[in-house]
Parts: C-alpha cells; sequence; structure tokens
C-alpha cells in the first residue's frame, strides 16, 4: 500500500523545506518525481534547486529536458512520470495522479496559502475516504518536523 505523508509548512518556505527532503530520498536510492502546478514553477524550482547551498549537489532535472528519463529527481509540470519514480511530491497545490502508482506519496502545502490549505484538506478528506493510511507532519518553531497524525 502506498504511503501517505502530508507536510505543513509553517516556518520556512518551500524553496527551503523541500531540497533536504529530497537530498535524503536521493541518499536512500529513490527515484523521484516532484509535480508543480504549472511550468513556471517548475523552472523556477530547478533553478533554486542548483543553486540552493554551496556544498551541496542535487542531480536533477525537469521534464522538459532531453535526459528526463535517467533524473534521479525529476520536476515536472503535470502527471508525468518519465524517470519511473516510485516517491511522487506534490507541492503548491499539484492534484495527484492516481497514488497506487507509487510507494509513496508526499503533499507539501503552504499553511499561510488558503488555497493550497484547502486542496489538502480535500486530499486528505478524498483518500482517507478511499481507505488510505495517511501521515501528517507540521514544522515545529524551528522549522523541524512533528508527526501531529
Amino acid at each position: 500500500m502506498t504511503e501517505i505523508l502530508f507536510y505543513h509548512l509553517t516556518e520556512s518556505k518551500l524553496e527551503d523545506a523541500l531540497p533536504p527532503l529530497l537530498d535524503k530520498s536521493v541518499e536512500r536510492g529513490w527515484r523521484v518525481v516532484v509535480q508543480t502546478v504549472d511550468a513556471e514553477r517548475r523552472d523556477a524550482l530547478d533553478t533554486h534547486l542548483w543553486v540552493y547551498r554551496d556544498e551541496s549537489f542535487l542531480p536533477h532535472g525537469t521534464d522538459a529536458g532531453d535526459l528526463a528519463a535517467e533524473q534521479p529527481v525529476l520536476l515536472v509540470a503535470d502527471e508525468g512520470n518519465q524517470n519511473a519514480a516510485t516517491v511522487r511530491f506534490l507541492v503548491d497545490g499539484a492534484n495527484p495522479p492516481p497514488v497506487e502508482s507509487y510507494e509513496r506519496i508526499v503533499f507539501m502545502f503552504d499553511g499561510y496559502d488558503q488555497q493550497q490549505l484547502e486542496a489538502a484538506r480535500g486530499h486528505w478528506k478524498r483518500l482517507k475516504g478511499e481507505g488510505h493510511s495517511l501521515t501528517y507532519w507540521q514544522q515545529n518553531r524551528d522549522g523541524r518536523w512533528e508527526k501531529k497524525a
């Protein structure tokens, strides 16, 4: 069964919280796809992941690139999965593809964006109603993740 996690951003921006989670995923040998809401946001995250930390290198690409299928982390603006990822991050309120196609689905949403909050609540309610096991994580004041449900 797919592990489904909800990450509620309250103390940092997605640009600060996402890269460490992607780093850990790559360290574990997972192939990851990150789904954004549109191509502009995908491209902005792509640029950010190249420069977010001087001492880090996160191998990644976008679905617009020639080597999309070979990327350990692939940024997409739709439901595509050209790199055969088993882990999918959904950011900024992106709508998920069928969750059964993945080992892990991670919803990351901004706690100060009403539209993202409502979308996350809707996904939670629907997936819970379908019988999935869900986990909810929220940032504490230090920006660390605490399991709340």
